[in-house]
């Protein structure tokens, strides 16, 4: 028991010591800035096909089954709120953010973590070069601006897709369909995604990062390690989502 509480004290402390050295390299704006925008595209722009597929199919699901919930009980232009309200506050950023662990997480564990194995990091530092802000910071910057983005356009193609299905399906005319949007619309219903999908990047990015870094040995142990880093990354979405559930609603 003392063995394993020391254990994760430690790997606490190491997860410290990575942030600390991350926020530190994010002085050298000059290192880290133009690699940031190759970063922007590669975690942000190609992660667009696989949101927006899972946002269309999220908005059909969402408006069939609310019709179904609905039935008898309920006016249908309230599908539009159910739609709208749950693609921005909750769906979009946790269903996108926990594919983007998967996508993106395993990603940047597996590049760094091959890095690690073969000494490009420690060819890194012999050039001079600091590895946190030519390796760590554009990922983390990128994956903290750029979900946002995604995030934002994932949430307008399910509401879009959940419109047409109920238009087409549901016999629910566009009119209504807007007068449920509007009728429980808050501007935080918004900003609340954003921001939830804000932190998920940042978190994603660290501990892909942190696991990549942390590998040592051959091939399998940088399979392993972006394994762990997309599990945790998983998890640190879950957890940061009941955070902020609590801390904003």
């Amino acid at each position: 028991m003392t063995l394993r509480v020391a254990g994760w004290l430690t790997g606490v402390g190491r997860v410290g010591h990575f942030l600390s050295d991350t926020l530190r390299s994010m002085r050298e704006v000059g290192t880290w800035g133009g690699l940031t925008a190759v970063q922007m595209r590669r975690i942000g722009v190609q992660s667009l096909p696989i949101a927006t597929f899972i946002a269309v199919f999220t908005g059909i699901v969402l408006a069939l089954l609310s019709s179904y919930s609905f039935t008898g009980a309920v006016p249908l232009y309230f599908v539009g709120t159910f739609v709208g309200k749950a693609m921005m506050l909750e769906l979009a950023p946790v269903l996108v953010g926990l594919a983007l662990a998967g996508r993106v997480g395993a990603n940047v564990a597996a590049e760094l973590g091959t890095m690690k194995v073969t000494e490009q990091v420690d060819a890194l530092e012999t050039l001079a070069y600091d590895p946190f802000s030519y390796l760590v910071v554009p990922r983390v910057m990128a994956a903290t601006l750029m979900f946002p983005v995604v995030v934002a356009i994932a949430s307008a193609v399910g509401i879009v897709s959940g419109w047409v299905t109920a238009v087409n399906l549901l016999d629910l005319s566009t009119p209504e369909f807007v007068k449920g949007i509007r009728l429980f619309y808050q501007f935080k219903d918004i900003w609340f995604g954003l921001v939830k999908a804000m932190s998920f990047g940042f978190a994603i990015a660290v501990v892909g990062c942190y696991h990549g870094l942390e590998t040592r040995g051959g091939a399998q142990e940088v399979g392993k390690e972006t394994t762990t880093a997309v599990v945790r990354g998983a998890e640190a979405i879950l957890v940061l989502d009941a955070f902020w559930a609590v801390v904003l609603l």
